[in-house]
């Protein structure tokens, strides 16, 4: 698998349990959606899909998340709350 880049393609860690900790609610959420399955920890599949999983940056976590629909992963910033909200709503959409 080719390592995760960021936007100026600059590569990025996948996260670690640290950095999950830091998003423990936002898992929370995530592992609360019945058609959600987590993979291993922070690494979620929908239906037989790879869906959503976290990446580090320094203080920063970032969710790479594939939209219903989309062929393609997006990256979404989930350290803040607006984020984290972005991210349950897609999520939940998929999940229907």
């Amino acid at each position: 698998m080719p390592p995760a880049l960021d936007e100026w393609g600059v590569e990025v860690k996948h996260a670690g349990s640290e950095a999950l900790d830091r998003i423990d609610g936002l898992l929370d959420a995530l592992r609360a959606l019945p058609a959600l399955k987590e993979q291993r920890p922070g690494v979620f599949y929908l239906r037989s899909k790879a869906f959503v999983h976290f990446h580090e940056d320094g203080a920063d976590v970032y969710a790479d998340v594939r939209p219903a629909g989309e062929a393609s992963f997006s990256r979404l910033k989930v350290t803040g709350v607006t984020g984290q909200r972005q991210l349950l709503r897609i999520a939940r959409e998929a999940s229907r």
